[in-house]
């Protein structure tokens, strides 16, 4: 391609950095612009974002405290709240967050960034966090303007102050958003549904090889016992093809800890539970620490003090990088031997249409809880339940044949070419 486009992020937390990163393949200069934290940004603008996300991180945290971290986070959740989606009321009108936020546009905040990507005469600007979309058209951004939208529901935020004015075009991943965003005044011809960008190194091209390859082996481990092969053989046959023998991997859980550091805890916990099993080598365990390298070290100190420091890299394994385009490539990599993704339900709850049934770990903030709702009543996760009996209630799931049905029903009904439908909706907008 000869023309390019601005790619913009934030990395608070992992979510609208893994939601840019399929996108790449657009980016001017082959970089994804950071909107909290690219060189040169005025120190008054990463002032008011640092003071976001460092509030963020700390009530993440700190809602694990009995009584005031509850009500200290219901307090914050509340400005980020999701209204009841059958109701009579008029969601049109912006909250008071919102004419907040724009208020601080008023004062400049946003302005040296959108007058750097002005620059360029003709690239569309691709967002995958509302502000930056908000920002550029505030300050008259020339060109189209793309906000990608990462969660199964969302709130009033992520529409402008007013829709019917707004020129900023949505990438909706489900039906579900493409309502919302009507029911907050955005211009039907201003939402296009594409699904999640997923990223293609795990899915290969339209025909899906890679991703079918990889779930050909997932089942296998999915179902040891055969009950789910036996009663839907027809599909599997009709949708992968014929199975292997055995696995190319060993029965794999894969831990996710968010951006915040939340849960690590948890990780520790499943660990310890399965420690018999990993030890035998009929499990493998990737704890995912992402880029935080205190993440990291808490998991390999935990890990050794319960007197498990030989299953680490043997058995265990602790995931990190230093920078989050390496920790994105290995992360994708290491889900191709990945059987079960156990996370908060995040942006990752969309990679069950890769064919991963997810185990829902507890949420953190309403958001979280309509993308739990989703995953549930669309059949691709379940909710965890109490670490203690782990070896009860996930191995049962395993035998019955349930996550390897969670499995093809992701695959089935999920979507998996967002990342080539947002490509052709760009290229037809803004001729790239």
């Amino acid at each position: 391609m000869n023309k390019t486009a601005w790619i913009v992020s934030i990395n608070m937390g992992y979510g609208h950095q893994r939601t840019a990163y399929p996108l790449k393949f657009f980016a001017e200069g082959n970089e994804i612009i950071c909107a909290n934290d690219y060189r040169g940004i005025p120190d008054k603008d990463k002032k008011i974002w640092e003071s976001s996300r460092s509030f963020y991180e700390f009530i993440s945290r700190f809602k694990k405290f009995p009584l005031l971290g509850q009500w200290s986070f219901s307090l914050f959740d509340m400005t980020q709240k999701i209204s009841d989606f059958y109701c009579d009321k008029d969601l049109s009108a912006p909250s008071f967050t919102q004419k907040g936020t724009f208020s601080l546009f008023e004062k400049g905040w946003g302005k040296d960034l959108i007058e750097r990507l002005k620059r360029s005469k003709s690239a569309p600007l691709i967002s995958t966090f509302y502000n930056p979309a908000f920002m550029a058209e505030y300050f008259g951004y020339p060109n189209d303007i793309f906000c990608v939208i990462c969660d199964a529901d969302i709130s009033r935020s992520w529409a402008p102050l007013s829709g019917k004015k707004s020129k900023i075009k949505y990438f909706a991943p489900n039906s579900r958003v493409v309502k919302r965003l009507k029911m907050y005044g955005v211009r039907e011809e201003n939402i296009i549904l594409t699904g999640y960008p997923l990223p293609m190194e795990n899915i290969g091209d339209k025909d899906m090889e890679i991703l079918k390859e990889d779930l050909r082996n997932r089942i296998i481990n999915l179902d040891p016992l055969k009950k789910y092969r036996e009663k839907r053989d027809f599909i599997i046959r009709e949708k992968l093809g014929k199975l292997p023998k055995t696995s190319d991997h060993p029965l794999t859980i894969m831990f996710t800890v968010g951006g915040a550091g939340a849960q690590k805890e948890l990780g520790v916990k499943i660990v310890k539970s399965l420690k018999k099993i990993i030890y035998n080598k009929r499990l493998k365990v990737i704890l995912v620490a992402g880029v935080k390298k205190e993440i990291k070290d808490y998991f390999e100190e935990e890990i050794r003090n319960g007197g498990l420091g030989e299953l680490l890299n043997n058995g265990i394994e602790i995931l990190h990088e230093n920078n989050f385009e390496k920790y994105y490539n290995k992360f994708n990599l290491a889900l191709r031997k990945t059987d079960v993704l156990w996370t908060k339900p995040s942006e990752l709850s969309f990679y069950s249409a890769l064919g991963l049934p997810i185990i829902i770990a507890p949420t953190i903030g309403s958001q979280e809880e309509f993308n739990r709702s989703w995953l549930l009543n669309s059949g691709f996760g379940i909710d965890q339940i109490n670490i203690d009996n782990i070896k009860d209630w996930f191995y049962d799931y395993l035998h019955s044949g349930y996550l390897a049905e969670m499995a093809m029903s992701g695959f089935i009904d999920g979507e998996q070419m967002g990342t080539i439908k947002i490509k052709e909706k760009i290229q037809k907008c803004s001729g790239l």
